[in-house]
């Protein structure tokens, strides 16, 4: 029986599957697609479901969930399946004595949706250490590995793999240094945390440890009882832009290849939208997370459609004071801003 999507995203939303199938190998992952497509079969590919929005409806094709494994560490190279938990990975590579994704600590998902999003935190970037990528690519039928340089990394999590349904990532490796120390701390307010200077390092064990703190205390390491993590985290991207409007001009940038890059948290808080918004919106089962602005958060029974009106009333009003359109950084399936909320379907109501 297929599940529901609602029980394969960390939103928690999502109505079923019209077929479902796991891919516990990678040749397995490669064939289930491939018969698909041989099909004409819509697919959907969900990692660990955390950035990702599906509709209410669900999606009317194969539903395949990536669950496939294995680790290797040879030297100072770290070789992951795209099905092995991230956080995983990343204690892997510390206890073997490789230093380098401490500051990628406690961000959910898996291996291989980190060169999607180019995944970044505290300083770090998944393009900083990537050294392969092996992929599938669904128009030639061809098993791929690619170097760094044809992912399309450079402007903010951006890469040729993010909306685009052409390549499939199998396998990620990464060149790391042997130490047990971290490279140096950039990051302000994990130095500060730290009690370190900007620039120094300190044990990376210790980074790990202090990152995951500050991740939990903004709500973003996952727990089933704490509904700020019942999100995608950042649902909104930081805007970049070719000339900020005037009545931005307070707001923090930051450069990019592309233009000039702004926060979108201080957007949406400096537009009236405070952490927990959203209590008195609508039914009060979507708000901001209570611990920052950047969230958008199920607080229990919400549907899709209510997300995505709710998403789009914090991007009008964001608009409307700064003149600066905010978009999703999250990837949107059957689903789109501007909707108007339909009735509850019964089996989303006790999800």
């Amino acid at each position: 029986m297929s599940p529901l999507l609602s029980e394969l995203t960390t939103m928690r939303l999502g109505g079923p599957a019209a077929a479902y199938a796991v891919a516990t190998t990678t040749d397995e992952l490669v064939a289930l697609v491939r018969d698909a497509d041989h099909r004409s079969q819509p697919v959907l590919l969900i990692g660990g479901g955390s950035n990702l929005v599906v509709g209410d409806a669900g999606f009317d094709g194969l539903v395949v969930r990536i669950a496939t494994d294995g680790i290797t560490i040879d030297n100072d190279t770290l070789t992951l399946a795209a099905g092995v938990h991230w956080d995983t990975a990343v204690a892997a590579s510390l206890d073997a004595g490789l230093s380098g994704l401490e500051p990628l600590s406690g961000i959910p998902g898996l291996a291989g949706g980190t060169p999607i999003q180019n995944v970044g935190a505290y300083g770090a970037l998944t393009s900083d250490y990537l050294q392969t990528v092996t992929v599938y690519d669904r128009d030639c039928g061809r098993v791929e590995t690619w170097g760094p340089e044809q992912c399309g990394f450079g402007s903010h999590r951006q890469s040729v793999f993010k909306h685009s349904q052409r390549y499939i990532v199998l396998e990620v490796s990464f060149r790391l240094t042997r130490d047990r120390a971290s490279r140096p701390i950039t990051y302000d307010r994990l130095a500060t945390m730290m009690d370190l200077p900007p620039g120094a390092s300190a044990p990376a064990e210790a980074v790990r440890a202090a990152v995951l703190q500050l991740r939990a205390e903004r709500g973003m390491v996952l727990d089933p009882a704490d509904h700020d993590t019942w999100s995608v985290g950042s649902f909104f991207i930081n805007p970049v832009l070719r000339e900020v409007p005037g009545q931005a001009a307070a707001c923090p940038q930051y450069p990019d290849p592309e233009g000039t890059k702004l926060s979108a948290a201080w957007l949406i808080q400096n537009a009236g939208f405070a952490p927990g918004y959203g209590q008195d919106w609508g039914r009060g089962t979507v708000t901001l997370s209570t611990k920052h602005t950047l969230a958008v958060t199920n607080r229990g029974g919400a549907t899709t459609a209510e997300v995505m009106s709710f998403a789009a009333h914090i991007r009008d009003g964001v608009q409307q004071v700064f003149g600066v359109s905010l978009g999703p950084e999250c990837d949107l399936v059957n689903c789109r801003f501007d909707e108007t909320p339909d009735p509850i379907p019964d089996t989303l109501t006790h999800r």
